[in-house]
């Protein structure tokens, strides 16, 4: 099963190609991973890289929850694959983001790649500089969350 962990930092080039921190290359090749799929998050200011088979069991999880016979199920699947695109890692470990992703969420030069289960986030890198979360907030929402479990 693949999993990522990890908050490395990168540097974009001018034609916004990156390359992927080798921890996570070396776990995608382990894995036998040809391809990759980039999207905008759907609920933060990033952008996230599916490894191939990650993407697909998500595409077919959603489709399978989904009517093709239901105009506004349609739409949102349509919307979902709208705006993902098939990446692949060049020979040296680099991955061109298209400069419309960067603008998505306003990548400069320097970000932050941030392992997240399955999949791995791409970050300006300022906004990984503060918590996401108040600490005091994060830690009563864990609690909470943890004594709903045995």
């Amino acid at each position: 099963m693949l999993q990522f962990l990890g908050n490395m930092e990168a540097r974009a080039d001018a034609k916004g190609r990156i390359f992927v921190p080798a921890i996570f290359r070396k776990r995608l090749q382990c894995e036998g991973e040809e391809f990759l799929v980039l999207r905008k998050d759907i609920f933060q200011d990033c952008l996230v890289l599916y490894p191939g088979s990650v993407w697909e069991k998500e595409i077919e999880m959603l489709r399978g929850r989904l009517s093709r016979w239901d105009r506004e199920q349609q739409q949102i699947f349509r919307q979902f694959v709208l705006d993902a695109e098939r990446i692949e890692m060049d020979t040296s470990g680099r991955i061109l983001i298209p400069k419309r992703y960067m603008q998505m969420v306003s990548i400069g030069s320097d970000v932050r790649f941030l392992g997240v289960d399955e999949t791995i986030e791409i970050w300006a890198k300022e906004k990984l500089e503060q918590p996401l979360i108040d600490p005091d907030e994060f830690s009563s929402a864990l609690q909470q969350l943890m004594a709903r479990f045995p």
